[in-house]
């Protein structure tokens, strides 16, 4: 239930809902640009590029991924001297 006064101040302010601007752009023809055409071979091109770069580095660069000494670290002997 809505006040009269924010009501009547709603309905007088001219307040286009995305949904409007969208549908009115939606019917008006534009011409394809670049993005259009080639945007989702770009992002593809980018993320394929960068996954490959990732796994080449995690398998073959051969950086030691911070192992568990467990097992492999064992402690001195105690010296009381």
């Amino acid at each position: 239930m809505m006040f009269p006064l924010v009501r009547n101040a709603l309905s007088s302010l001219r307040i286009r809902s995305i949904q409007q601007i969208r549908a009115r752009q939606s019917h008006s023809k534009h011409s394809p640009d670049f993005h259009d055409k080639y945007g989702h071979i770009i992002l593809a091109g980018g993320t394929t590029f960068c996954v490959v770069v990732w796994v080449f580095t995690a398998t073959q660069v051969g950086i030691e991924w911070n192992p568990s000494p467990v097992g492999r670290a064992t402690p001195k002997e105690w010296n009381d001297e």
